[in-house]
């Protein structure tokens, strides 16, 4: 008889979307393209345990296991190779606690992106009742992996992690009267330098109360938010004697459902909130109100991940690897026309994660979002427990560890200027 050896079955593939693609096109190794959530406990979770649930979470989520395809330099697209196992047994560690090794668990996920060419682009790191998630921004995005958190607690503990609100956001309708202004076609604002220590991405996290605002008020907590961060870039630059120049803050909008559907990957879409330097020495409510009206216009707006120009850089009409060398051209082209920073707003975390008994539900989570230059600062935000957990990021090559702190020190002022605004009649 003889023996006929089959090959191995295929595995199934799917193309990089656009934000995908423009990520991978424009990495650099100097500053890793990652996102940092971490989340706290009131005890540690059992290693074992975690580790199997965290597994089994993966796989509730098939697309997460992924890694990027091999293919010739002449490929038309970059694809995901999606796989039934993790590729590597390191994708759950688990750390001695002690002083210094949150503070260095942070610092790896800066500086040390889970690579591409394994399944999953993701690690978990467990420091005694902190998990860190560290992603690979090229594939998957933060409100993604959060979900994956909130199966791996759902599995370890046995109780409903399920969203809150029904689990998919509202989508605010369009208004023509609302429709944004612009700040017209001159060069937006820079962060000012300030006293750059070292190359790759610094961090600070805060813990602050969620501004207050009446009940009827007709602006959101995301709008007190995008006040307080361009007051906040406006104040640090006036203190550096730096021209007044238009804002544009970016800003992350997710339509996606919250529940076990939720499509996993880079799934938000990013809108840009323009502001004008007069603007911003207006009247707190006035402002408020005019920010809450653009935010609204902004979000209603249909409008591709990346804009319609990203979209077009990105059809595989010639090899891919002519379209990543054009667009790490047009990159630097346009540096001086890309906003002035990236406000992420979570908010409140739609999730418990709660891990059932002997660890309980989260007390805090942080989230981080890549701060690459041109623009080097984001500003990141969540909530849970009526805290706000503010997190800034910057480049080395654009600010240090004391910038860090003085802008943390202006963001509170100003965000409390817009909660007295709140709290009056």
């Amino acid at each position: 008889m003889t023996t006929v050896h089959l090959p191995p079955p295929a595995l199934s593939r799917s193309p990089f979307s656009v934000v995908d693609e423009i990520t991978r096109h424009c990495l650099d190794p100097t500053e890793p393209e990652t996102v940092h959530i971490e989340v706290h406990l009131p005890e540690p979770p059992h290693p074992d345990r975690l580790r199997t649930a965290f597994l089994d979470a993966l796989r509730r989520h098939p697309r997460i296991l992924m890694r990027e395809a091999p293919g010739p330099w002449y490929r038309r697209r970059y694809e995901w190779e999606l796989t039934a196992h993790p590729d590597t047994d390191h994708v759950v560690t688990f750390h001695e606690p002690g002083p210094d090794a949150l503070p260095r668990a942070r610092a790896r996920a800066l500086s040390q992106a889970p690579p591409l060419s394994l399944s999953p682009p993701v690690r978990l790191e467990a420091i005694g009742n902190v998990l860190v998630l560290v992603v690979n921004h090229t594939a998957l995005d933060g409100p993604a992996c959060l979900r994956i958190l909130a199966t791996a607690a759902e599995l370890y503990g046995g109780r409903d992690n399920s969203p809150a609100g029904g689990g998919t956001p509202a989508r605010p309708e369009n208004h023509p009267q609302l429709q944004p202004a612009g700040v017209g076609l001159a060069p937006v604002a820079r962060v000012a330098h300030g006293a750059p220590v070292a190359p790759g991405n610094g961090m600070l996290i805060a813990d602050l109360p969620v501004p207050r605002r009446p009940r009827s008020a007709p602006y959101t907590v995301n709008d007190q938010l995008m006040v307080a961060t361009a007051r906040m870039i406006s104040e640090w630059n006036r203190e550096r004697g730096t021209p007044p120049r238009p804002l544009r803050i970016t800003m992350p909008v997710d339509d996606r459902p919250r529940g076990l559907d939720m499509p996993i990957g880079n799934g938000t879409r990013l809108v840009e909130v323009p502001f004008r330097e007069e603007e911003l020495a207006e009247e707190t409510g006035r402002l408020l109100r005019r920010t809450a009206d653009r935010t609204r216009a902004l979000k209603s707006l249909p409008r591709p991940q990346l804009g319609h120009g990203a979209a077009l850089l990105t059809a595989p009409v010639v090899p891919v690897a002519v379209r990543a060398a054009l667009t790490r051209q047009l990159r630097r082209a346009v540096a001086p026309w890309t906003s002035t920073t990236l406000l992420s707003n979570i908010g409140r975390v739609p999730y418990p994660l709660d891990f059932g008994e002997g660890v309980g539900r989260a007390t805090a989570v942080w989230f981080s979002a890549p701060a690459r230059m041109p623009r080097g600062l984001t500003v990141t935000t969540a909530s849970t427990n009526g805290r706000l957990h503010l997190a800034l990021r910057w480049s080395g090559a654009l600010l240090g560890p004391q910038d860090g702190e003085h802008l943390r020190e202006l963001f509170e002022k100003h965000l409390n200027s817009t909660a007295e605004e709140g709290s009056s009649p």
